[in-house]
């Protein structure tokens, strides 16, 4: 049957901002995790009922990809930049000190979204885990790179261990995240960066 009206072959129009209910859907999944985040803790937060949310964003584990995408473009916009900088004491300096920031941010959910989420993830949620893992292999590739190259320009000593040091460097980022997400202080956060800096190889 043909439409009666263009408005009528168009649908009826969200009404709702698709960005705003998103962020929102963050903030939720950010501060509860992946299980433990209910749709109704969803919806209300978006302030749209089930059928939109589905409609506009598939089901909570397409929901959680999206906010994910826009946590990683968004919040860690400084783990990018931070690898650009010229030596590898200021790679691991920037990439401190940004989640530093970011996570001791009085106007954003504690730890890393990452990091808590894979935590909090039971069976039920194994693909959600191993894309978080995914992830974070894919960040824990590019710093690698970047220190291997450090290594080779001699910027770190010729011994150094690059896969332990990113290691080491990763422990050190996660381990932030979860003493943030378990109320530690800015103050307990900055010693420990200072102290993982300190301990940076140097030529």
């Amino acid at each position: 049957m043909e439409c009666l009206t263009q408005r009528a072959c168009k649908g009826r129009p969200r009404e709702f901002d698709v960005d705003e209910a998103l962020g929102a859907a963050l903030r939720v999944f950010w501060t509860r995790g992946y299980d433990s985040a209910s749709m109704t803790d969803l919806t209300d937060a978006m302030g749209i009922n089930r059928p939109s949310l589905y409609a506009a964003f598939g089901n909570k584990e397409s929901l959680f990809r999206k906010a994910l995408d826009l946590y990683e473009r968004e919040k860690l916009a400084y783990v990018g930049e931070a690898l650009q900088a010229p030596t590898s004491r200021e790679v691991a300096e920037r990439l401190l000190r940004g989640a530093l920031a970011m996570q001791t941010s009085d106007s954003e959910p504690k730890g890393c979204m990452r990091v808590l989420g894979s935590v909090s993830c039971g069976p039920e949620a194994e693909s959600i885990r191993a894309d978080l893992t995914a992830r974070r292999q894919s960040s824990q590739r590019a710093l690698c790179e970047r220190m291997e190259r450090a290594k080779a320009e001699g910027d770190l000593p010729a011994d150094t261990n690059v896969e332990g040091l990113c290691a080491y460097l990763g422990a050190i980022l996660g381990g932030m995240a979860v003493q943030a997400g378990s109320g530690a202080s800015k103050e307990q956060l900055e010693a420990l960066v200072e102290m993982a800096l300190k301990m940076w190889p140097s030529t």
